[in-house]
């Protein structure tokens, strides 16, 4: 069988592409598309048997590709949605022919996505499913942008996209950015709620980082996993429960 993933997010479509050939070894990665467009085209193009697509990208979302592809093209492709949406719209497609899965992708969850899409066609009817899923989506998601951070006396804007992480300080949360660090007084777990989780990812119980200013990660004799990031000079800590985020090839 061959499969095509469609992100945005380069670091989160080499995740999925990394887990699926560790889980599903002899499923082909035909290729990645980078935005709804350019998703369509290579479904149309290549045909693959699976397409994981994000439901938000640039140019189409997931559910317009679907919509705009031919009828034998979506005759021939199981769709998997790939996206950050909350989990009661996941629970009411559990039993559907169309799956439905949260970033990033935890392995259980992809094994029986996995499990269901090595199984015959269900008969669901494909234009059914999509109104359903349309109609359990918000229209718009509003992450933080902007957050008010104590430096001595000061206190900054700081846009969110410029943070490299948040960590969990006492009472307070720490903000580091490329040449700052502050407090916040917004507990990390109520913070973690408000950020966009596909681009910022808890890898720790006290700690979030900004997905985009990963640039490695180090595995350790030990098991243990350190990230590197571009604009900081300090590892930052991996927790045995989010190692999976990181796994080898």
């Amino acid at each position: 069988m061959k499969a095509l993933i469609a992100d945005d997010e380069p670091l989160l479509a080499q995740h999925l592409r990394t887990r699926l050939r560790a889980l599903w070894p002899e499923l082909e990665i035909a290729g990645l598309a980078a935005n709804g467009i350019e998703a369509r085209q290579m479904i149309e193009d290549m045909k693959p048997d699976i397409a994981f697509l994000d439901i938000r990208m640039p140019g189409l979302t997931g559910l317009e590709v679907v919509q705009a592809l031919s009828p034998a093209a979506r005759a021939a492709c199981r769709v998997v949605f790939v996206t950050a949406y909350d989990e009661f719209a996941v629970q009411a497609f559990e039993r559907e022919a169309v799956d439905y899965l949260l970033k990033p992708v935890a392995d259980d969850r992809l094994a029986l996505a996995i499990d269901r899409l090595r199984r015959p066609v269900a008969s669901a009817p494909p234009d059914d499913l999509l109104l359903r899923l349309q109609a359990l989506l918000p229209k718009a998601v509003a992450h933080l942008s902007w957050i008010r951070a104590s430096v001595g006396t000061e206190v900054r804007l700081v846009a969110v996209d410029e943070v490299c992480y948040f960590q969990a300080a006492d009472k307070y949360t720490a903000v580091f950015t490329r040449d700052a660090e502050m407090l916040i007084r917004t507990p990390i777990k109520e913070l973690g709620e408000q950020l966009n989780p596909e681009h910022f990812w808890q890898v720790h119980r006290g700690t979030v980082v900004n997905v985009r200013q990963i640039v490695s990660a180090r595995h350790d004799a030990l098991g243990r996993v350190s990230l590197k990031l571009r604009d900081r000079q300090e590892a930052v800590a991996v927790s045995r429960g989010y190692g999976h985020l990181f796994k080898q090839m």
